[in-house]
């Protein structure tokens, strides 16, 4: 569990001030740009099918690996980094006490990304899967099954024991950089940006597919889903959240298989 000692609001008292304010200014001017970047290509592939409720009512997408997986890591730098700020200032103060300099600390968060990144091959194949299919699929009853259950199945992940463990991860930044001796130098900092990237993943994963019945670019939904990862992160009492979101998605798939116009609906 999270210790009253180690919060991620606790990290920002980890350093000076200045050292700290300078983090900040540097961590939210980029995901400012990848938002804009992200909202501007979501703007220009509106009317492609970038999920399963949009099948039927869009022309179907034509996307390349490499455009897809640069669109995706464009999305997480904008959705993931901001949260991760408490994470950052435990590495770099850690870092400084060992004598090492900014350079590690940005090996961790390249780490942290590369996990993200990496998971964007999952998106990939689910996007080449949905995006060729025709007007017929729309019509069919299988279609809201599929996005009804990832919706209840994605509700449903909020209450396991393993999304509390990674959430619990996530809210100790001091904690997760001492427990995982990342030692002196680049490759160490990387290291542990990838093991923080898999907690994360761990902890998010699930709401993250929602996006696939949605709609991988719906900015209306990624911009909830930030906001929904942000607070769970940084409120002590995150899983409380978590599982009113988790309630919700349940309720939404249930809707979505008894009612199937309302996939439509929830992906505008």
């Amino acid at each position: 569990m999270v210790s009253k000692e180690d919060t991620p609001r606790a990290a920002f008292t980890l350093l000076p001030w200045r050292t700290t304010l300078i983090v900040i200014i540097a961590l939210v001017p980029l995901s400012v740009l990848a938002w804009a970047n992200t909202i501007e290509q979501s703007s220009s592939m509106k009317g492609m099918v970038m999920g399963l409720g949009q099948i039927g009512g869009r022309m179907p997408g034509s996307m390349s690996a490499s455009l897809f997986l640069t669109m995706w890591v464009t999305m997480m730098t904008a959705m993931m980094l901001p949260t991760v700020a408490p994470m950052v200032l435990a590495h770099l103060a850690v870092a400084r006490r060992r004598g090492d300099g900014v350079v590690s600390t940005i090996a961790f968060i390249g780490g942290y990304l590369l996990v993200w990144s990496a998971i964007g091959v999952v998106p990939l194949l689910a996007y080449w899967g949905f995006a060729t299919l025709d007007d017929g699929a729309a019509q069919s009853g299988w279609l809201p099954v599929l996005a009804g259950t990832i919706l209840v199945g994605a509700g449903a992940y909020q209450f396991t024991g393993w999304k509390q463990y990674c959430l619990n991860k996530c809210q100790s930044p001091f904690a997760f950089v001492a427990m995982h001796d990342f030692r002196r130098g680049t490759p160490g900092a990387l290291r542990a940006g990838v093991v923080h990237g898999a907690f994360c993943l761990g902890c998010c994963w699930a709401l993250m597919t929602v996006l696939v019945v949605v709609g991988l670019m719906n900015p209306l939904w990624m911009a909830g889903l930030f906001a929904l990862f942000f607070v769970e992160k940084h409120w002590k009492q995150g899983i409380v959240l978590a599982r009113t979101a988790g309630s919700m998605l349940v309720a939404l798939g249930v809707a979505v298989i008894a009612r199937p116009a309302m996939l439509e609906l929830v992906s505008r």
